[in-house]
């Protein structure tokens, strides 16, 4: 999955986000758009933006028909197909620092643009122990503790899913250490998390700082 980041500024204008590495772009206003292309197969995607309306049918209008997104509630996924124009789960959202893994069934990749605006003040996002999805609740990219304040503890797990190998990098912190490196994460890109502990994903954002 890749997103793609250019910045259109004006007194008052929006942020457009839209870029092949996810890079931080902000104008003075916190509206504005992201891009995010998905790939054939399987990826993991996030909702960078706080639309007026966070339901699945409104946040990927468009997209090709057989189209799956898969939610995970801590012990199991609900399945959401378009099916002739129609999603099996209507009522289905997907918040900024939620995810989900997206299913592209065809075999070039497609682009959906994610509206609203940048989630700013003192921002919250629950970590339950063990597994769950999670994402950025800002669109910003980098690494996932030490520029988008992941609460990482000593045996906390990051599961990324590389789609262009449909499998995962697995980063675990041992000794204040990550394996394999501190995974960075893109804009629109969710990740599994394993934590040892249930915490909160706290951090208080601007798009002015």
């Amino acid at each position: 999955m890749r997103t793609k980041t250019l910045l259109l500024t004006a007194a008052l204008g929006a942020v457009s986000l839209t870029s092949s590495v996810a890079q931080q772009v902000f104008s003075v206003n916190a509206v504005g758009f992201v891009n995010v292309v998905v790939p054939a197969g399987f990826s993991m995607i996030a909702n960078p933006l706080n639309a007026p309306t966070n339901t699945v049918p409104v946040l990927f209008a468009g997209v090709p028909d057989g189209t799956t997104i898969y939610k995970f509630d801590g012990t199991s996924y609900s399945l959401n197909t378009l099916d002739l124009g129609e999603w099996g789960l209507p009522t289905q959202t997907l918040v900024p620092g939620e995810g989900a893994f997206i299913r592209n069934p065809g075999t070039a990749p497609f682009t959906v643009t994610f509206v609203g605006e940048v989630m700013q003040g003192s921002l919250s996002n629950p970590l339950p122990a063990n597994f769950s999805i999670k994402s950025s609740q800002v669109p910003q990219a980098g690494a996932v503790a030490t520029l988008l304040g992941f609460p990482a503890a000593d045996g906390d797990t990051i599961y990324q899913f590389v789609a262009a190998q449909q499998a995962y990098v697995i980063h675990t912190l041992d000794l204040g250490e990550w394996s394999g490196g501190e995974p960075n994460i893109a804009v629109g890109e969710s990740f599994f998390s394993k934590k040892v502990a249930a915490g909160n994903w706290t951090r208080t954002f601007s798009v002015n700082q």
